[in-house]
């Protein structure tokens, strides 16, 4: 997904390489190739903004690593503020001192709910829980027969006491799902939601109806990574609707643009806790952003030698930092 992004920005950044002082004309220069690569990548105007005003300040300002040469330093600084844009520090579940913990999925058809559904099930089970699902999707043709499948699929029980397909009332089946995880001692109950095509306020509505009906601990909102900034305009109308506490990017392993990654987190202030990146149940993962970061910018080895030398720079090597920078 990100591969004509990485080579965008790295070949901003490699046309620093070689000079001894850069001046604010240089750094202007690979602002704008950066600024133009995000842009098409499908990133929010306003995350572009900010992000490319932040590397701006720093790489002109007073922040100077003795270590680095000046355009190793801005390799840093887009590397950390890269990290920034996509969360910071890697987003953690919150679980419930008396279980279960309940967690609520939200987000529109399409997005891969119900596989993710079990994905994340799955993921709990390995993880040493014993997690139920709960099929309150009852409006999408066949919701509840998938969820069934996928759950079979993943060794984990599913609780779909109405057929669906606009039979039954979803609020009672999630809280009863809840019930009956307590009555099992289940410790996680995952609610699968109906979504929509796009945004409605009886979606909107119904979402809200189940997350006051049973208190979710957390409420994950499923973003397909492969609707670029439209996953930003999305996120905030969820947010704002029925809030979430955190976001899983479905189909992480397209050939979109990748904007839906770099988008989320800084319109919404909301982690991106897991990524799905395959067909397969087990293609699921944690969301790392220093991993994605790096992965972005594809100079790993680079940024690992920079982390080196300063490290050896601040143990008194100078020598040492140099040549490994050499």
């Amino acid at each position: 997904m990100f591969n004509n992004l990485s080579d965008r920005i790295t070949a901003s950044l490699k046309g620093l390489r070689g000079q001894g002082r850069l001046s604010e004309a240089d750094v202007d220069k690979t602002i704008r190739e950066i600024r133009r690569a995000l842009l098409d990548a499908d990133v929010a105007v306003s995350v572009v903004r900010e992000f490319t005003g932040r590397v701006r300040e720093r790489a002109l300002g007073e922040e100077v690593s003795k270590a680095l040469n000046p355009a190793q330093q801005v390799v840093k600084i887009v590397n950390d503020e890269l990290v920034e844009v996509l969360g910071g520090a890697t987003g953690e579940l919150h679980f419930a001192k008396n279980p279960p913990t309940v967690i609520m999925l939200a987000g529109l058809q399409g997005a891969g709910k119900t596989t993710l559904a079990g994905k994340l099930a799955k993921w709990m089970k390995s993880e040493g829980h014993t997690p139920l699902l709960v099929a309150a999707d009852l409006q999408r043709p066949n919701a509840v027969n998938q969820l069934q499948i996928v759950g079979e699929r993943a060794g984990v029980p599913v609780f779909a006491p109405e057929p669906g397909n606009g039979v039954g009332d979803p609020v009672l089946v999630a809280m009863n799902g809840v019930s009956t995880a307590q009555f099992q001692q289940h410790d996680v109950v995952i609610v699968d939601t109906a979504g929509r095509l796009g945004i409605d306020e009886e979606m909107m509505q119904q979402a809200r109806d189940i997350r006051d009906a049973v208190t979710p601990h957390e409420t994950l909102f499923v973003v397909d990574a492969m609707i670029g900034q439209d996953a930003a305009r999305v996120a905030e109308a969820f947010r704002d609707g029925v809030g979430f506490t955190g976001v899983v990017l479905s189909k992480l392993d397209g050939d979109a643009r990748g904007g839906a990654a770099l988008s989320i987190t800084g319109v919404t202030q909301r982690p991106i806790l897991f990524a799905s990146t395959g067909e397969s149940l087990d293609d699921f993962e944690r969301f790392h952003p220093d991993r994605m970061a790096n992965r972005i910018l594809d100079m790993g080895d680079v940024l690992t030698l920079i982390e080196q030398a300063e490290k050896a720079f601040d143990q008194g090597e100078a020598e040492k930092a140099a040549a490994k920078l050499a």
